[in-house]
């Protein structure tokens, strides 16, 4: 059956006038499911029982199911999500003091193929429709009281090589669920034809660009398919979108043990950013224990504090992300390699 959840209000008042009512009944099926949080049809108490006799016929509102689910000490949580056809996608909650982030997925696996990823080790599926991205945030939201007020496209999959769906669900998150663009982050290897497309609907969202490495050549063996665009074009579309839409950019860089985590590395990471004229922090993010055939591992602390040294010494503002979830393997792709092949017998937890 046809999933509800995605469709906007114009659209759901279109579903509506299929079923012979009128087209303001969309707003309420909206309110229903953006702000209420409906997860069946027959939860939708005001409207006429014959309209949600038909709609449900016909329909369903098609939030993912949390297949499994993962508490940390921290309070993270790490959600298998299992989709209408089966498939499954990771999605993270994570709460602050002052806020709540969740971590959505664009695609069912991934085809950037990065040697340090989990998710890329399972190949790539599908891209997810805009109902299956916004449905994990609603999930995830119908499990806490607290409201979520920030997303980033950082899950599984490439979100600029699933780009119509992805930029519709941006704009279902603004509009049906209330969410601020400006709390919304794009992730990406550094797909150009997508950051370009992206600059152009001058969309007040955060771009992160998965650098990882300060020259090409490491960057191709890290990100394989970053080998179809070099970092000169690729930071050349990453300064059009800061200088269009006057938003500071996120550089993530993985620290790998003695493969990119050098203070030469991290003074030629702050040059190459120099040269562009590039606004933004550089996000350190220290790898986190994904089995790899290289035998990847993390840095010490001793070189994640020295590479921080010199970034900011060249005067680059840093951060490093908090280590969030790490014991219930938040990397992503982590638990769905771990749990997928017994989804079947696994209880809700």
């Amino acid at each position: 059956m046809q999933a509800l959840v995605g469709l906007t209000t114009t659209e759901l008042g279109d579903v509506a006038q299929t079923l012979g009512q009128p087209a303001y009944r969309g707003k309420q099926i909206a309110a229903w499911i953006y702000k209420r949080g409906a997860e069946t049809v027959a939860e939708m108490g005001d409207l006429p029982k014959e309209l949600r006799e038909r709609l449900a016929a016909e329909y369903v509102v098609g939030l993912p199911e949390a297949a499994h689910r993962d508490v940390s000490s921290d309070e993270t949580v790490k959600y298998l999500m299992r989709l209408q056809d089966g498939e499954t996608v990771e999605s993270v909650y994570l709460p602050y003091p002052e806020r709540v982030s969740v971590c959505l997925s664009s695609q069912v696996g991934c085809a950037a193929g990065c040697r340090f990823c989990a998710t890329a080790q399972g190949g790539f599926g599908r891209n997810l429709t805009t109902g299956e991205i916004v449905g994990q945030l609603l999930r995830m939201q119908r499990d806490t009281e607290r409201r979520v007020s920030h997303a980033v496209y950082m899950g599984m999959g490439e979100p600029l090589w699933n780009y119509e769906n992805v930029i519709k669900s941006l704009i279902v998150l603004r509009d049906e669920v209330g969410m601020s663009l400006r709390n919304l982050t794009i992730s990406t290897v550094g797909v150009v034809p997508g950051i370009v497309a992206l600059t152009k609907e001058n969309l007040p969202v955060t771009l992160a660009l998965s650098l990882h490495a300060p020259d090409d050549e490491l960057r191709a063996d890290l990100i394989p398919t970053a080998r179809k665009w070099k970092l000169e074009e690729i930071l050349d579309a990453c300064a059009e979108y800061a200088q269009t839409t006057g938003r500071n950019l996120t550089f993530e860089y993985l620290l790998i043990g003695g493969v990119n985590d050098t203070p030469a590395q991290a003074r030629e990471l702050a040059h190459l950013l120099q040269k562009k004229r590039l606004p933004g922090n550089v996000n350190l993010i220290p790898f986190n224990f994904v089995a790899t055939p290289q035998g990847f591992q993390r840095p010490t602390k001793e070189a994640i504090a020295a590479f921080r040294v010199e970034l900011e010494r060249c005067g680059r503002i840093t951060t490093q992300r908090m280590t969030r979830g790490h014991s219930i393997s938040a990397a992503c792709g982590q638990l769905r390699r771990t749990v997928a092949d017994r989804l079947v017998s696994l209880p809700l937890s």
